[in-house]
This record gives C-alpha cells, sequence and structure tokens, in this order.
C-alpha cells in the first residue's frame, strides 16, 4: 500500500513552505503579546506558503513568535497575509483567525527560491536564495499549538466593553515532515506602517532557512480559555485583522 500523493504533477497545490527563522529583540516580542501569554526564546517565524482552500490556491504569509499559554508552548499568530478574499472574514468571525488581504509572490525556478509580501501598496517582507542541499526532517509524528485570540468589542465603541470578551484559540496541528531543503538566502524586512514587523520585530540573527513539505494528520480548532478582558483592552485595536497593535484599524502614528 502506497500513501495518496499531496499533489499530482502540476498542481499548485501541495507546494512547499518556506519557512525561514531568525532571532529578534525580546522587548519586541513581549509588547506584542497580550497579557496572559508568556513569551519564549525571541525566534520570530516567516511562513511563506500556498495551500488549497475553498477548493483554489491560497497564497499566504504567517508571523509568529513563541509563547506559551496555562503551561502549553507555541506559537502565537501576528498576522496572516492571504490573497483570498473569501477566506479573510469568515476565519476571522468564526475562529479569530488574524487573515487580512495581501499580494504574494513566491516561487522556485531551478535551485532559486524568491518570496515578496506586499499590503496597502508596501512591501514587508522579501526573500531571495538557493537550495543547498536536503535536510533529515524529524523522525515521527509533530504536533504543535498555535494561538490565536477571539472577540468582539460592543457595539457603539464603549471603552473598554465587549460583545465577547478575548479567548485563546488553540490551533492543535499533528503532521509529518515529508521533506526538507536547506537553503543559503536572506531575509529582508522593509519598513511599512501597515505591517510593522520591522519596527517591532527587526533581525539581529537569522538562524534557518528552508523549503519543508509535510503531510497533515490531524488539525482541531479549540476554545482555550479566557483572557482578562481589562488587561487585554491596549491589545485590541488593531492593524485591520492582524495583530500588530493599530488605531481605529489603521496603523498608529508612533
Amino acid at each position: 500500500m502506497t500513501d495518496t500523493p499531496m499533489s499530482r504533477p502540476g498542481e499548485v497545490a501541495g507546494w512547499p513552505k518556506l519557512v525561514v527563522t531568525y532571532r529578534t529583540d525580546p522587548a519586541g516580542v513581549a509588547q506584542l503579546l497580550p497579557p496572559g501569554l508568556v513569551p519564549g526564546e525571541p525566534v520570530v517565524t516567516v511562513g511563506v506558503y500556498c495551500v488549497p482552500i475553498l477548493s483554489e490556491p491560497e497564497y499566504g504569509i504567517s508571523i509568529k513568535v513563541p509563547a506559551s499559554w496555562q503551561g502549553t508552548e507555541g506559537l502565537y499568530n501576528l498576522g496572516m497575509g492571504i490573497d483570498q478574499e473569501a477566506a479573510v472574514s469568515i476565519s476571522h468571525e468564526t475562529n479569530g483567525q488574524p487573515k487580512f488581504l495581501c499580494d504574494i509572490d513566491y516561487y522556485r525556478i531551478g535551485d532559486h527560491v524568491a518570496a515578496r509580501a506586499t499590503h496597502q501598496g508596501y512591501t514587508f517582507v522579501e526573500f531571495s536564495g538557493d537550495v543547498t542541499g536536503p535536510v533529515d526532517p524529524a523522525g515521527g509524528d509533530v504536533t504543535d499549538h498555535e494561538w490565536w485570540i477571539k472577540y468582539s468589542r460592543a457595539i457603539g465603541g464603549a471603552a473598554g466593553q465587549y460583545d465577547f470578551p478575548p479567548h485563546v484559540v488553540d490551533v492543535c496541528s499533528t503532521f509529518e515532515q515529508r521533506h526538507i531543503e536547506s537553503i543559503e538566502g536572506e531575509l529582508k524586512l522593509l519598513d511599512s506602517p501597515w505591517d510593522p514587523i520591522a519596527r517591532y520585530l527587526p533581525i539581529r540573527e537569522q538562524l534557518t532557512a528552508r523549503l519543508v513539505t509535510h503531510q497533515a494528520k490531524d488539525r482541531s480548532i479549540t476554545n482555550a480559555g479566557p483572557l482578562d478582558p481589562d488587561a487585554f483592552w491596549p491589545h485590541a485595536d488593531t492593524i485591520g485583522a492582524s495583530r500588530w497593535p493599530g488605531t481605529r484599524g489603521g496603523p498608529r502614528a508612533d
């Protein structure tokens, strides 16, 4: 018996994910996490991908930082820029997934890999590099936790009031790493008021750049418990549906 292939030749779905990690400043991570989530090592994970959503290819970029919730280690998702509008509002409404519209360029030609993310006319992430060879994947299945936040402020916008107070959403995924390739390349963060990764999470040391192909085995999305609504209030106003600090849904002036 053979495994079902992830995709057939020529299909876009099933492309490996570009995963780049780098070390940043602990203070930048700490100010982005709402009280209740505990920061881990100040290592940022930037992922660029293409997956099938609603029977269409969704190109996207995710930015995550390590954080634990009630003793469970995981990754706090600061934003998911995607090019498919249908999935933006419904994902945010149902599960608090921080998706927003974004233009993504991502390709591999031969051993060359390139990616770019642009939002509101600002390119905020660029990557260019060349594959250097395979990396042995971790043996067995891998399970991780990703944290989203779901809440709704009160109708009319009364300060400190919610129709649904903030809760942590636990996205628990189990997958098998099928193939990993190392890349020699450079991640660049560009200044953008709409996606201020360069401002809050500057690169101090790039750690890894890889193409990762995995087979998903299980995924659950559950309510992991409430956050303190008063302590969370300064984190409630964000840039769009991301988790970047905002003012009335747009960039902060500072």
